[in-house]
């Protein structure tokens, strides 16, 4: 593939959204992608989407924009349950497609997906941005390379501030239904049981617990009531196959400092992932935020820095960062026919690991 990458956006809400607050600026940041495409529901946010983001077209129908000659990659930001029709529609189309995680609400409809984009023969990336992270990288480098020893232990702890008030914005209110595939299990879990098994290998054990601690909030808006569904807190124990054991918190609700720690305990030292100050609370996600990375020594009597090096990413708003990464690593696969991106598969295996985790409590 010669010439800019020319993408189109599904789910390219002109006001609000992943799609205005990280996808595009990621696009337009990077010379090897062209934001070509935009589509949303009504045709007149296409329109202004279109006039916002500066694409040549602007579609209220998924398989016109992926049946495009002008578009090469479709990517997929909208709610979770629509993931799947409109994924298939650029596969049908025989166009690479990057979707958002969740990839779906279920790990057969994710195992359906994957088998559709190998039939199709086309890449098919997955938005699990936190393994390119700076701080992520060397960690991994680090641990490959002996640095601790034998890892012999993790723990990873992780909190949002969504839900630390009774009334919460209209638009969150369907993240609160389980069934919406957008709840903390989904989106935080999924994102924490990728990074865990890209840092540490596979988890062949695993047994968790998810509960709501919060179960009254109201549309701020309207004073309606929401039934909330989907879990905000969540606990895990996992065995990887090295034989390490693994110790997860997750929890929505936060009232102070949303926060991650990722601390991972070897025969020779220790590596810690934290998440850095920001003034954006969502920041605080692993997959979001910028990580700083310290490492303790024997017999030494504190945590000390380890420098990671800025790439040019570096420079832009921290929400649009990692996802600016993960497009640089894929715009390498389309060009070279590399298959180093989570794809499909690999989100597959994470919802069958989630299912497992939930229905086996």
């Amino acid at each position: 593939m010669t010439g800019p990458i020319r993408v189109g956006i599904l789910g390219a809400n002109p006001d609000r959204g992943w799609a205005a607050r990280a996808h595009i600026p990621a696009i337009n940041a990077s010379p090897h992608f062209e934001l070509t495409a935009v589509a949303t529901t009504r045709s007149a946010s296409a329109g202004a989407a279109r006039e916002r983001f500066g694409a040549r077209h602007a579609f209220t129908d998924a398989r016109s924009l992926a049946s495009h000659p002008d578009v090469d990659l479709v990517v997929v930001t909208v709610k979770v349950p629509a993931h799947v029709e409109l994924a298939t529609a650029a596969l049908d189309a025989g166009k690479h497609v990057y979707c958002e995680w969740p990839l779906t609400t279920t790990a057969a409809e994710a195992a359906e997906l994957a088998a559709a984009a190998s039939a199709a023969g086309v890449h098919a990336a997955v938005g699990l941005q936190a393994r390119f992270s700076p701080a992520v990288r060397r960690a991994r480098a680090m641990i490959a390379d002996g640095r601790i020893g034998t890892v012999q232990s993790a723990t990873v702890y992780s909190s949002r501030s969504k839900g630390n008030a009774r009334d919460v914005p209209g638009w969150t209110a369907y993240t609160y239904d389980r069934t919406s595939g957008a709840g903390l299990v989904e989106v935080l879990g999924g994102h924490t049981f990728d990074l865990v098994r890209h840092l540490l290998g596979p988890i062949r054990e695993l047994s968790a617990r998810a509960t709501i601690r919060s179960p009254e909030h109201r549309i701020a808006e309207t004073g309606e009531p929401i039934n909330v569904t989907a879990a905000d807190h969540f606990l895990a124990n996992a065995e990887l196959d090295s034989g390490a054991v693994v110790s997860i918190h997750l929890h929505d609700s936060e009232a102070a400092l949303p926060r991650t720690r990722i601390e991972i305990a070897g025969t020779e030292g220790n590596l810690a992932l934290t998440s850095a100050p920001e003034a954006d609370p969502w920041a605080a996600q692993l997959q979001i935020g910028q990580l700083d990375l310290a490492e303790s020594r024997p017999g030494a009597p504190h945590w000390s820095p380890v420098p990671v090096a800025d790439d040019e990413a570096s420079a832009l708003p921290t929400e649009v960062a990692n996802v600016a990464r993960l497009y640089r690593n894929f715009a390498t696969d389309l060009r070279a026919g590399t298959q180093t991106t989570p794809d499909f598969h690999v989100a597959r295996d994470l919802h069958e690991l989630i299912e497992r985790a939930v229905n086996d409590r």
